[in-house]
């Protein structure tokens, strides 16, 4: 594994996996994204990782227009790298989720490696009165819904994005055969090294909050990489921070957030995005390990420079 010595931040500041019943402190707005946002930055996040939601009922949204409303603001306001996803939201064709991207032409977006089942339909028994119609009904659609990323998608990303924009990614693995699937595009030439892998844990029908499989995830990404990527932890839920500390424990970077976890502590809503990264910063800290700046982790994963973005 690459030896990056500090640790890096991950803030994924919204997402598209909890709806606006689920907590008052989800940002929601272009605003609300770009204050939570920049907050994260000042706490110690590096990478800012950013989805678009319609700002009148909080639903995920690929329109380039609406990130546009909140990314100059980021970018003014903070020298945090920029990471759009290319995952959008459920439902989204692969053209939806790369329009903003291919306009934009960030430094960073996430590119998740596989195909699967993506369940959050479990959450609709934990919620009765929802502030909008399309809520239960998102849960509910991903019964029987499969998350599409083929190889041919993978493929598209990589070239149109990679290729023809400059932008890197932040390798989202659900699962070991995720880690295979990114070797595939190793050996085409189509990624090239310093891979950032960001290994998944938790979500239902990717690889289950277990530390086996946190250790196994770490032998298969050094047998398929060697010294070739740079790691990095996320776990969804209340597994957020053993995982995410375990992880730095072996020598890893972390992702915290409020796409991934909406809770700071058992019972406690988190109230920013940044609660969560001065959480994570603080044991990082009583484990005397120190944290990357954005622009350490520029020179880390060979990143093309703000002035290259096009926003």
């Amino acid at each position: 594994m690459a030896e990056t010595r500090k640790v890096i931040i991950t803030c994924a500041v919204t997402g598209a996996i909890h709806t606006p019943t689920m907590s008052p402190y989800l940002p929601i707005t272009p605003d609300q994204i770009a204050t939570s946002a920049v907050e994260a930055a000042e706490a110690g996040a590096a990478i800012l990782h950013l989805h678009a939601r319609d700002p009148q009922t909080g639903c995920p949204t690929p329109i380039a227009e609406v990130f546009l409303e909140f990314l100059p603001q980021i970018k003014q306001r903070t020298d945090a790298i920029i990471n759009i996803t290319t995952g959008g939201g459920h439902n989204m064709t692969v053209e939806q989720r790369l329009a903003a991207p291919l306009r934009l032409q960030p430094e960073m977006c996430s590119c998740n490696m596989g195909s699967m089942n993506f369940g959050l339909f479990p959450a609709i028994e934990k919620f009765s009165d929802w502030q909008h119609p399309w809520e239960p009904q998102y849960l509910e659609r991903t019964r029987d819904f499969i998350f599409k990323n083929t190889f041919a998608d993978i493929e598209t990303i990589l070239e149109k994005l990679g290729r023809g924009c400059g932008t890197r990614f932040e390798f989202e693995c659900y699962d070991i055969g995720h880690l295979y699937n990114l070797a595939y595009f190793v050996d085409r030439g189509l990624a090239k090294p310093p891979f950032f892998v960001q290994s998944i844990f938790g979500i239902l029908g990717g690889i289950g909050c277990d530390i086996e499989n946190l250790l196994h995830m770490r032998r298969i990404a050094d047998k398929l990489f060697g010294r070739d990527y740079v790691w990095s932890i996320l776990a969804a839920g209340k597994h957020q921070t053993n995982f995410v500390t375990t992880g730095a424990i072996m020598g890893g970077n972390v992702r915290v957030g409020l796409e991934d976890n909406l809770y700071l502590g058992k019972g406690e809503l988190a109230k920013s995005n940044a609660d969560q990264v001065r959480k994570i910063r603080g044991i990082l800290a009583e484990l005397s390990l120190e944290i990357a700046t954005p622009t350490e982790v520029r020179q880390i994963l060979a990143l093309k420079g703000v002035s290259q973005v096009a926003f």
